[in-house]
């Protein structure tokens, strides 16, 4: 049964989490086996997310598993993804996200594995990204994975590369969480293809990104 808390139907999360995750393999932005999202509740200490082992085109919302921070199940059977802390991590430090989406960009994972930093070059850029960081390798559903991200989510960013494997995205909703991965994905294409070109892609003023932060009272 459909369950409302702060106005949040619960139901309709967890269908918004499987339209997502097929939108995302649809872009090739994860595999048949890779990736996970989740999402809560606004000021939850419960989220759903993504099982592991399942194939991501076609989940529906009874593959879901519901878990604490701590990683005790709630609701669900199964698997839940073995990202779970990294998730869990994020909502303890940031009460403003309450959907996060891990995918395995390979534009901007290969940017990132050539050194190469994503640069404010479109619109969107600057509007859905904002703030961007990168966090060494660590191996996936560690602890150690967890702290970093922990750490680099802290600080307010809207999105974490993480180095040989992949990205993390984190909005106030899933939609916006799926746009900033998207943007990202987006942005790494853009700028790749013009330095297969041999250009370097020119980059939106300073000045312009300040003033659309100051006219949208936004935070880098």
């Amino acid at each position: 049964m459909s369950e409302l808390i702060f106005g949040f139907d619960e139901e309709q999360i967890k269908k918004d989490i499987c339209k997502v995750m097929r939108n995302l393999f649809e872009r090739g932005l994860v595999s048949a086996l890779g990736g996970n999202v989740s999402a809560r509740v606004p000021g939850a200490k419960e989220f759903w997310i993504t099982p592991s082992g399942i194939f991501k085109g076609e989940l529906t919302p009874d593959d879901l598993i519901k878990l604490d921070f701590d990683g005790n199940i709630v609701e669900g059977i199964g698997r839940p993804s073995i990202e779970w802390p990294l998730h869990a991590a994020i909502y303890r430090v940031r009460a403003d996200v309450n959907a996060v989406v891990h995918a395995h960009n390979p534009f901007t994972l290969g940017l990132a594995l050539a050194g190469v930093g994503l640069k404010p070059i479109t619109v969107e850029a600057v509007m859905v990204l904002r703030k961007v960081e990168v966090v060494p390798f660590a191996f996936p559903g560690t602890d150690q994975l967890a702290k970093l991200v922990s750490e680099k989510a802290s600080t307010g960013a809207r999105a974490i590369i993480l180095q040989n494997h992949g990205i993390v995205a984190m909005g106030a909703n899933l939609y916006e969480a799926e746009a900033i991965a998207e943007t990202l994905e987006e942005v790494a294409i853009a700028q790749f293809v013009a330095l297969a070109l041999g250009k370097e892609p020119p980059v939106i003023p300073e000045r312009d990104v300040e003033l659309y932060y100051k006219l949208y009272r936004l935070e880098k």
